[in-house]
């Protein structure tokens, strides 16, 4: 092995990354069954997010319809799933491709437009979404909602509650189920992402997020680039909605509304717009802080007085929204970034970072 890959697997980065997939492995050993709950709800809100990353923050698209795509996803597990009775290693994958043609079909609706006008677009297809979600009862149930189906591979491999799974004498409960599964997804993804951030495509993308016109000179095929972010971002949205619904086992068309829009876009700013762990570390903060603001103490318990613990974590995630991007844009990433990079000292003067500087310094 070579001195640099050595380096490379000792950096304090590397090793911080593995020690957040070893205690990520290992968390539900410590947690209770509802904090479990709502760590898979963090995981599995977390592959959404990472969606929303690659348009968002890779591409530079602001879209407030993933929500949209998420209930597409949700609606095709169902009616795959429950209806017709399909395994559910073939109705996940299933709903993250109805979703993704889906995207396929909205993405040059929006070629020519960006930021706001861009944003209000992708409000406009929510709305026409949740619509038709309203008025598809054969499908989604209508506004009564309907039930989802439990994911099942085998007769050893059944989500159902009250199964669980034993591997070399430890019990994996009914969200632990949940929880791994959505782990070993949000790891395919985050590699799928990872990689993909270091192609052509990838690379396109980030052109066109800092200037089209630019990428645009330079050869970069806009409408092709922009279709494909589209189409990976509703594709892991689809694969989110697919197992939120059916971790929830029950969901009503107003379950996909604006308001988890904005949650899934308040994640990727705090957590980090252009980073692959961006997404993930805001997806924490945003899908299990309601879990935490519950043990306070000002903050209501039953709704009979005081602050509800949903109200409060919106206030809550919506000044650190304002907080990132006023004082820190590339959000917790970026604030990771700072304390891990240790600028280098010359002498006994300033603090100078050779990279800021634009140039190496000779040794003293």
């Amino acid at each position: 092995m070579s001195a640099a890959l050595v380096q490379r697997v000792r950096s304090p980065r590397a090793l911080g990354w593995t020690a957040g997939w070893v205690v990520a492995i290992l968390l539900p050993s410590v947690l209770s069954e509802g904090q479990e709950s709502t760590a898979t709800f963090v995981v599995i809100g977390a592959i959404g997010a990472v969606g929303l990353g690659v348009l968002t923050g890779y591409a530079g698209q602001i879209s407030l319809g993933h929500a949209f795509f998420l209930g597409v996803g949700a609606y095709t597990g169902a009616v795959l799933g429950a209806n017709h009775h399909w395994n559910a290693i073939f109705w996940i994958p299933a709903a993250g491709l109805v979703a993704a043609l889906c995207g396929l079909i909205i993405a040059p609706t929006a070629l020519r437009l960006r930021g706001l006008y861009l944003a209000i677009v992708t409000i406009g297809v929510l709305f026409i979404g949740q619509d038709i979600f309203l008025n598809s009862s054969s499908w989604t149930g209508g506004p009564e909602g309907r039930e989802f189906p439990i994911v099942h591979f085998s007769s050893s491999l059944d989500f159902a509650y009250g199964n669980t799974l034993n591997i070399g004498g430890y019990t994996i409960d009914h969200n632990g189920l949940y929880y791994y599964l959505g782990l070993i997804i949000l790891a395919i993804s985050l590699l799928f992402v990872w990689n993909l951030s270091r192609t052509r495509m990838g690379r396109a993308m980030q052109a066109v997020r800092e200037r089209e016109l630019a990428a645009s000179v330079m050869g970069i095929d806009l409408a092709r680039t922009k279709i494909a972010a589209f189409v990976v971002s509703s594709f892991f949205a689809g694969i989110c909605g697919a197992l939120y619904g059916s971790f929830l086992s029950f969901a009503q068309p107003g379950d996909w509304d604006l308001t988890l829009s904005i949650q899934y876009l308040a994640a990727i700013i705090i957590g980090g717009m252009g980073t692959v762990m961006g997404p993930v570390l805001g997806a924490f903060v945003v899908f299990g802080l309601a879990d935490v603001i519950k043990t306070l103490s000002f903050v209501s318990q039953n709704g009979s007085g005081g602050i509800s613990p949903n109200d409060f974590s919106s206030m809550v995630y919506g000044v650190l929204i304002i907080g990132f991007l006023v004082v820190e844009p590339r959000g917790l990433m970026g604030l990771g970034a700072r304390f891990t990079s240790r600028p280098r000292r010359r002498g006994g003067g300033a603090t100078l970072d050779p990279r800021r500087e634009g140039r190496q310094f000779a040794p003293d």
